[in-house]
């Protein structure tokens, strides 16, 4: 009995060691960034296969405006541009989690690829929120499955960031550990997603009226909409500093007049 126990100790030992073994950062960044650029890619041709107007077509029907043509698959397009910044943002937020990553691990790649198929799952939710016609059930749930993808392809990234906090020392750059510069921010980005997919599913479920462009007008003003939030917080922390040194001012200029007065004057 006391050697089962020795052995299974020593076989978590192996195990959590092996989670936490070193991983090659760049291999890392360099893989993920080609499912990036390989899903990117995937949504511009089906656009070009599926959404572009036969020039029979375009006479015949539209009496040769291709414009006109065009607007017939404007929630095509709608779809292919809030999808393709949905993938952007992504890539964006991984992109700065991995710059204040110093060391990857085993542990963290796996999350990494948990996200990444996930993120591949993207082109799926744009055919669904496509395809489907308005105001019809089918719509909602198209919406539902883009919300789930979206979510773990999200949550899964803060998990990198949640696991590299539980060894920041060796795994996190300063500017991003408790406290440092960039944390909050940090946590900004990668709740962004998560929270914002949760939004719009609960949100299908409550509002009979939620509609695919309206879930890709969203897809389409969260970037402009976090850049705002980053601009009013840095803003705002000016103005903080800036009052803070105006009182510290005012306190040194208070001692240094205090200190020029006579002892009956200060007294008085």
């Amino acid at each position: 009995g006391q050697r089962d126990e020795e052995e299974e100790h020593h076989s978590l030992e192996t195990f959590t060691f092996y989670l936490s073994e070193p991983l090659s950062k760049e291999r890392v960044e360099a893989f993920s960034d080609g499912v990036y650029a390989i899903v990117a890619t995937l949504l511009i041709l089906d656009i070009c296969e599926d959404n572009v107007p036969d020039p029979r077509e375009v006479e015949e029907k539209f009496h040769g405006s291709l414009l006109e043509a065009l607007s017939e698959y404007g929630p095509n397009y709608l779809a292919y541009f809030g999808s393709f910044v949905t993938i952007g943002l992504l890539w964006f937020v991984h992109h700065s989690l991995f710059l204040y990553v110093t060391k990857a691990t085993r542990l963290m790649g796996l999350l990494n690829i948990l996200s990444l198929s996930f993120i591949g799952g993207l082109p799926l939710a744009y055919q669904l929120t496509s395809e489907f016609a308005e105001k019809s059930h089918n719509e909602i749930e198209a919406i539902q499955i883009s919300c789930v993808i979206t979510f773990f392809a999200s949550i899964f990234q803060f998990a990198i960031w949640t696991t590299a906090l539980l060894n920041e020392r060796e795994t996190l750059h300063p500017f991003a550990r408790y406290g440092g510069r960039e944390h909050a921010f940090m946590f900004a980005k990668l709740a962004l997603y998560p929270c914002v997919s949760l939004g719009a599913f609960f949100l299908t479920c409550l509002l009979s009226e939620f509609s695919t462009a309206i879930f890709h007008l969203m897809q389409i003003v969260i970037p402009f909409a976090f850049l705002a939030l980053r601009i009013f917080v840095r803003i705002s922390l000016t103005v903080v500093k800036a009052l803070m040194s105006l009182s510290r001012r005012k306190v040194v200029l208070l001692e240094e007049e205090e200190a020029c007065l006579s002892p009956t004057e200060t007294l008085s």
